[in-house]
């Protein structure tokens, strides 16, 4: 999972493609970078690390311009090195620079097809390189000079044809403007705003959630349809286009569940509403199955699952209580690479406060169990901290299966839930009782009326992969290739930044 951001401006946009990817960090904390353009040149800074941490005040002046692209990453498709983070570059045609949130599932093939028929060469195992490099080359074969916008949607439409998976992308095209397009699904997300510039023009901003539009004053337009492309040329003006032959808009459940930040809205659907109603939805499961319950209190685990234990509370009528503070330094563990670091970061990252505990029946919610190494630490220091009996209850259903669509969701062998029983499952991370959320009340609380949303993507959940191309050979390779094993061996962290100008200009 990433964030991408992009403005369109007619005065510098480089402290606004800052500060909208500080709100965009919980979508990504392994790496961070920006382009601008300024006369026909790029400026990039990127490496690993926070945004805070990447860009400095020498970077920031360097980074000259009224156009511009940013990101966040964290690792799924390649490795954690500098080398690997975004937005990448190529010269031809024109010079573009590309940043993307996603994951394609025939990069390979792409990979394949890019060099022996394209003729083009890429540089590093990043899917979104390779998704650069058809972009690039779709468009280089409309033959123009001085492409027109009819030119960059045809070279969209051919992105549709020949990629598949999940995509939302921001481009840079050097001298014509900035390119933004989404996946005929609608898997990831991609809005767009504006607002009225200190000139009385129009600035334009695409995003992955609507709280970075907020955050800088943008006005939402409206989400990004799946398989549309959005571009704004140099003058300023604003084009859009349906690029997709079937486009059906399928965004993926884990957003609503744990990635996006409660005030975003996604596909017309406000995250914050929908988690407050999987708050109600799993109150109802709970005294379905369990009335003559007794929890003393509900707990949740920071920061994703407050809103849905704080609705569940009061459904259930106990008292809600925040019985862990949280050490805000700490990454989110669930986007952590490796199961050892993951288990350490716990315990630094939380500290139960033993008044809460002592002697009571805790539930404790959590928005999802991915691995269930987190869940039994947690656990583990309720018990600690002096609770009688330690509930623990899921706001999701059972992950049993990987993503495969930009979410570093293991192998399947790696997913507690796989294979197993809820008492088995109870068992090994240690709960007195655990409760699972329902899929259809899952999906049933976090759709509305009001959105265009066809269906969600929930394959973690069920195994269906809605772009249909997804066999038990894929998986196997993914499974060889994102296991915490198969990681520890290859990565090595490059932990050296380098500010890169493309020109090479001092």
């Amino acid at each position: 999972m990433c964030g991408i951001v992009g403005i369109v401006s007619d005065t510098p946009v480089n402290q606004r493609l800052y500060d909208a990817l500080t709100v965009l960090q919980h979508r990504g904390q392994d790496a961070a970078g920006i382009v601008t353009e300024d006369e026909g040149r790029f400026f990039l800074r990127k490496s690993n690390g926070l945004v805070r941490d990447v860009f400095y005040t020498s970077h920031m002046r360097r980074l000259a311009g009224n156009i511009g692209i940013g990101h966040v990453r964290y690792p799924t498709a390649g490795s954690s090195s500098t080398a690997e983070s975004q937005p990448f570059y190529v010269n031809s045609p024109y010079g573009i620079v590309l940043a993307h949130n996603g994951n394609l599932t025939n990069s390979i093939e792409l990979n394949r097809s890019l060099y022996q028929s394209d003729l083009r060469h890429v540089n590093t195992t990043s899917d979104s390189e390779v998704l650069l490099n058809v972009f690039a080359h779709e468009l280089q074969i409309q033959g123009k000079l001085q492409p027109t916008c009819d030119d960059v949607f045809a070279a969209v439409r051919a992105v549709h044809r020949r990629c598949r998976g999940a995509y939302a992308a921001v481009a840079l095209i050097s001298g014509y403007g900035m390119v933004a397009f989404r996946d005929p699904f609608g898997i990831r997300p991609l809005v767009i705003g504006e607002r009225q510039s200190e000139h009385g023009k129009t600035d334009y901003m695409v995003a992955s959630e609507s709280v970075a539009l907020d955050v800088l004053g943008f006005k939402l337009i409206r989400d990004v349809a799946p398989g549309e492309a959005v571009y704004i040329d140099q003058s300023g003006e604003l084009h859009m286009q349906q690029c997709a032959d079937n486009p059906r808009l399928t965004p993926c459940m884990f957003e609503f569940v744990y990635f996006a930040r409660p005030d975003s809205i996604i596909d017309g659907i406000s995250v914050y509403k929908a988690r407050l109603r999987m708050g109600d939805a799993l109150a109802e499961r709970i005294q379905s199955q369990w009335p003559d319950h007794d929890i003393d209190v509900v707990i949740p685990i920071p920061d994703t699952s407050r809103t849905s234990a704080l609705q569940l509370a009061n459904r259930l009528g106990v008292h809600y209580r925040e019985g862990f503070m949280k050490n805000r330094y700490i990454g989110r563990t669930f986007i952590m690479p490796g199961q050892t670091q993951r288990r350490k970061s716990v315990r630094q990252k939380l500290n139960a406060i033993g008044l809460e505990f002592k002697g009571k029946n805790v539930l404790l919610v959590d928005d999802s169990i991915v691995r269930g190494t987190t869940c039994n630490e947690i656990i583990e220091m309720a018990r600690d901290a002096g609770a009688r009996k330690v509930y623990f209850a899921s706001a999701a259903p059972e992950v049993c299966y990987p993503n495969v669509y930009g979410i570093d969701m293991p192998a399947a062998k790696e997913l507690i839930a796989h294979g197993r029983t809820n008492e088995e499952i109870e068992r090994l991370i240690g709960a007195d009782k655990l409760i699972y959320q329902n899929l259809d009340d899952l999906i049933s609380a976090v759709r509305t009326r009001k959105a265009e949303v066809v269906d969600f993507d929930c394959s973690v959940f069920n195994g269906e992969y809605v772009t249909g191309d997804i066999d038990q050979a894929y998986l196997n390779q993914l499974e060889a290739l994102r296991n915490d094993d198969s990681k520890s061996a290859k990565q090595e962290l490059d932990d050296e930044t380098a500010l890169v100008d493309l020109h090479n200009d001092d």
